[in-house]
């Protein structure tokens, strides 16, 4: 069931806790997106000014090309195994939040 009491959402943004968790996500995302795409744009632009680099074997005959589209997949598990990791601290700044706003409503 929902909850009855539509939350004060322009004093919710006021928050200096709310402030916070922003800052915190931002702290995260921010620089993760910008890795990802440089490392996602990164094999494109290596085989198109190196091709040399990239068609050398790596190991047996499987070439640069390939292992680093392979790093790629690995990338994206670790990179999301951190955001899971980092969320759940955003997930408990959330929970104190919505518990000081809900003691202030009582």
């Amino acid at each position: 069931m929902a909850n009855p009491k539509t939350p004060d959402w322009e004093s919710l943004a006021k928050l200096p806790a709310f402030h916070e968790l922003l800052a915190a996500k931002r702290r995260f995302i921010v620089p993760a997106t910008v890795f990802f795409l440089l490392y996602y744009m990164a094999l494109p632009v290596l085989i198109g000014y190196f091709p040399e680099l990239m068609k050398k074997p790596f190991i047996g005959k499987v070439n640069g090309a390939y292992a680093f589209a392979f790093s790629q997949f690995l990338m994206t598990f670790i990179l999301a195994w951190f955001y899971m990791r980092t969320a759940k601290k955003w997930d408990a700044m959330e929970h104190a939040l919505l518990a000081s706003i809900e003691s202030k409503n009582s």
